[in-house]
């Protein structure tokens, strides 16, 4: 009599890398809204989301590109932009009346002064409590404020600016949250 091999078939998310369930359990254990960032080509695109009977609820949404809106021009998924959306993000999730997160990075690890580090780094300056560990993960002003972005753009026409632009996005986020 020949044995049958008896084959697992990973879930079609977890094939397509979309879900690591067990991560995902592990955060919706803890009960508090998940703080779920991802970064596609083009920008990124934030949630605060909530688990519920009849699935996920978002309780806030913020894609960097509402940063044209306050008048950045330039790419909505560097450093600078990242952290300017998580800031946008923590604005409207304590307005909503969230005031506490997990944050939650999908299939991507914590890489230390990086753009999730960035975003984080907004969404806790604004205000939102998203347990972290230490602040050594997070970037210098000079980072976040793109003077890496600006000295390597020293030869274009403007490159300067994106410092000052950024130092006016936040003053008019942290004031107003730019309405």
């Amino acid at each position: 009599m020949a044995s049958t091999k008896r084959i697992l078939v990973p879930y079609r998310r977890r094939r397509e890398q979309r879900t690591d369930y067990k991560k995902r359990l592990k955060l919706l254990l803890s009960g508090k809204p998940r703080l779920v960032v991802r970064f596609t080509n083009t920008k990124i695109v934030a949630q605060i989301i909530t688990f519920g009977s009849t699935g996920d609820t978002v309780l806030a949404a913020q894609d960097s590109t509402a940063l044209k809106n306050h008048g950045w021009i330039y790419s909505f998924k560097n450093i600078p932009a990242a952290y300017l959306t998580g800031m946008l993000l923590g604005k409207k999730a304590l307005q909503q009346g969230c005031s506490e997160a997990i944050f939650d990075t999908g299939f991507k690890l914590l890489p230390p002064k990086g753009r999730l580090a960035a975003f984080l780094q907004g969404a806790v300056e604004a205000g939102l409590l998203v347990p972290h560990g230490s602040k050594e993960i997070f970037s210098t002003p000079e980072r976040l404020q793109g003077e890496h972005i600006a000295q390597y753009l020293k030869s274009s026409p403007g490159a300067e600016t994106i410092m000052v632009q950024f130092k006016k996005i936040q003053e008019k986020i942290k004031n107003n949250h730019g309405h």
